[in-house]
């Protein structure tokens, strides 16, 4: 253990003599009379031996009403350091107390909850919160989050709907809506609970339920109607259905939702397109999108569109115009893999050799960026596993080393 966990158990003896010596006062006008465990606990601590402190210090402070914060407080700090069996020792010792109060035996749950949780014992921390859930009108808010955590973890995605729709907020008669605290950190749950939907649609299409799926995708929006992700997942049922004009219409409305993902919905519109054989609205709608978000991604789309409909030497000269207004290192890639496709013999070998440079340079670089906490990722994730936020890794724009 460091010197931090050895000054909050310092800190912890004070608190826990003051109460002693007070309780000791409250009886006898003589001196206080501590009891033995207590003194050993501070042997323990001068002696360099926090582990026997905590055992010591547990012994030593009777469980009641008065010192439940402070047993709560100590649990607390043992769990974030890692010494998970000891806080489960000193919140299930509080809780094999018959004399106290049910609202702090309901908190005392909520913590030993909080141990299991951290211990891995997901079913046990379940049980623990479902009960809550059911018995704590206090506690219920806290322990339906976290069972909302327990099940994202298991993709337990029907159970995590359930018990997110129980904490929307509820509009109230006087016409203001009551459930999530103002300051309620993480994620708003209308938000968590669209990617929830996302996820079991996920599900659905694979097992080709497109139906369920689509019914899905459709809450999701309903949700969030900025939803790229709803929108984008829509946009291949409705193609996997073949319905292509209304997966055309639900990939398009990315733009509106946020035009930095615009490129990320491009792949899947080129096929819808090419179903239908109108491959120059696919080029105009992307143009017209470069026109008014310009991006590398959306310029190499353009680009390649351009390539196939008229030609390399028209692509090029296009990509060339665009490369002075907006450089960047993936269209220099592009534009030198045009290049390789009209060379011959040693020019090719030479561009081969500045193509695998400028690759090697691309791939140094991350494409997207969680703007919550800021998690670098080469792919796209609508999970982020830094700050476990839903939806907020987004595509790095901006910079000429896209």
């Amino acid at each position: 253990m460091n010197d931090y966990l050895v000054f909050a158990l310092f800190f912890v003896a004070i608190v826990i003599g003051w109460y002693l010596g007070r309780r000791g006062q409250a009886k006898s006008a003589s001196a206080p009379d501590l009891p033995g465990q207590y003194y050993k606990g501070l042997n323990y601590l001068l002696d360099g031996k926090p582990d026997g402190a905590v055992d010591a210090f547990i012994n030593a402070l009777e469980v009641n009403s008065e010192t439940l914060e402070t047993h709560i407080a100590l649990g607390n700090l043992l769990r974030k350091r890692g010494e998970v069996d000891r806080a489960i020792r000193i919140h299930q010792n509080l809780l094999a107390r018959p004399s106290l109060p049910r609202a702090q035996v309901h908190q005392a749950h909520l913590e030993l909850a909080r141990d299991y949780i951290s211990a891995g014992l997901l079913d046990r921390a379940e049980r623990l919160l479902l009960d809550l859930v059911a018995e704590s009108p206090i506690q219920r808010r806290d322990s339906q989050l976290h069972l909302l955590d327990i099940y994202q973890s298991e993709r337990e995605w029907q159970q995590a709907i359930d018990i997110a729709v129980e904490l929307l907020p509820r509009k109230s008669l006087l016409g203001g809506t009551a459930g999530a605290a103002a300051d309620e950190p993480g994620q708003s749950v209308p938000v968590i609970l669209s990617h929830y939907y996302c996820e079991l649609a996920a599900e659905r299409r694979q097992d080709n339920d497109l139906q369920g799926a689509r019914q899905l995708l459709q809450e999701a929006l309903a949700m969030d109607k900025q939803s790229v992700r709803a929108s984008m997942m829509l946009g291949d049922v409705e193609f996997d259905a073949g319905r292509f004009k209304q997966a055309i219409k639900a990939l398009r409305r990315v733009r509106q939702q946020d035009p930095l993902y615009i490129s990320e919905s491009v792949p899947s519109l080129r096929a819808c397109y090419r179903e239908l054989g109108d491959e120059k609205s696919l080029l105009a709608y992307v143009r017209e999108c470069l026109d008014s978000h310009p991006s590398p991604p959306l310029l190499l789309a353009a680009a390649e569109d351009i390539r196939e409909m008229d030609g390399g030497s028209t692509a090029e000269q296009f990509l060339i115009e665009q490369l002075d207004k907006m450089p960047s290192l993936r269209g220099m890639e592009k534009l030198v893999s045009f290049r390789i496709s009209a060379s011959e013999d040693k020019p090719r070998e030479d561009l081969n050799l500045l193509q695998q440079l400028v690759q090697r340079l691309i791939e140094q670089r991350p494409s997207y960026r969680c703007s919550h906490c800021g998690f670098a990722a080469r792919q796209l994730h609508w999970f982020c596993p830094g700050c476990k936020y839903w939806g907020t890794i987004r595509p790095i724009r901006g910079t000429s080393m896209e």
